[in-house]
């Protein structure tokens, strides 16, 4: 007998003669469908609220109170606050590029100061018209150039993508019986 042909024999051998017979084994009986355990899960951003993650809690309101005015609700619609926009573009914005970092820090810090000096309020506590003079740079096609018209351009695209993305305008569509393109495929503030 060769090498090839023992080691073959040795592995072609039954292992169930080492396995103790079947009958020893214990029996268990199936559980009825009605005992298993019953745990309530929730999103986790629904059971508390999501940590600031990039900006300051000032940084924070007046990007609120921008997404107020830039994307309102409507009839069967979340606004920006309603979709929690601004918690997620905070979440978003700590993975982003640091030319973005600056941009928003720039734009929410330079929109605060100059509330304060033409109105001496802070942004998120002027009124709708108040708020509305800084937010001219939008209605004139090309002009990223006029100072804070960047940011504005830049917060208006994001700020709609989060609203629109949102489980918040998912559900809002599904209710009001529209086919909601995206049911399921929408953002978590933190995840």
């Amino acid at each position: 007998m060769k090498r090839r042909q023992a080691i073959q024999a040795i592995l072609g051998t039954p292992v169930l003669t080492a396995l103790p017979p079947a009958s020893a084994a214990p029996q268990q009986t199936p559980r009825p469908a009605n005992d298993l355990p019953k745990l309530i899960t929730m999103a986790a951003d629904a059971a508390a609220d999501p940590e600031r993650l990039f900006f300051t809690p000032e940084q924070l309101a007046v990007l609120r109170r921008l997404g107020d005015l830039m994307v309102p609700a409507g009839a069967n619609r979340p606004g920006a606050s309603d979709a929690k926009a601004a918690e997620f573009l905070d979440f978003l914005l700590t993975q982003s590029e640091h030319a973005r970092q600056v941009l928003y820090s720039n734009g929410l810090d330079r929109l605060q100061l100059e509330s304060g000096r033409r109105f001496n309020r802070r942004f998120q506590d002027l009124t709708a018209e108040q708020a509305g003079e800084f937010l001219t740079p939008l209605q004139t096609p090309l002009s990223y150039r006029a100072p804070l018209a960047e940011f504005l351009w830049a917060a208006r695209e994001d700020l709609l993508a989060a609203t629109f993305n949102s489980r918040e305008y998912a559900a809002a569509q599904t209710a009001a019986g529209r086919r909601a393109g995206g049911v399921g495929t929408y953002w978590y503030a933190i995840e």
